[in-house]
């Protein structure tokens, strides 16, 4: 009897965290069918990355520039519908959006 078989016997109610990791967190965004479009520019000659296009609730983006933001540790706004990350961060944002389960298309450079 390994350590693992004690436990379940001291605590039979109890979910492993690996069972957690394996159900997947459950997103409660709103995922369309249409790409966010993820492209780049630079404003006062300093790199920005827009991502533009959703079309859910304005508080899923909202939450979802926020995690983009705390992810990437870099600063950046919600405007008008548009997230603005202060830098080139297509690639990574990119993924996060994929791993999310986003569409994502890039445009530009």
């Amino acid at each position: 009897m390994d350590l693992q078989d004690q436990l379940k016997n001291l605590f039979p109610e109890h979910i492993a965290e690996e069972q957690l990791e394996h159900n997947g967190p459950k997103s409660n965004l709103w995922m369309q069918d249409d790409p966010i479009i993820c492209k780049y520019e630079k404003r006062k000659g300093k790199p920005i990355t827009i991502l533009e296009g959703y079309t859910g609730a304005t508080q899923d983006f909202k939450a979802l520039a926020k995690e983009i933001k705390t992810t990437l540790s870099v600063g950046g706004s919600f405007k008008a519908d548009k997230i603005i990350i202060q830098g080139d961060y297509r690639d990574k944002i990119m993924q996060i959006l994929k791993d999310k389960g986003f569409n994502v298309k890039r445009v530009g450079g």
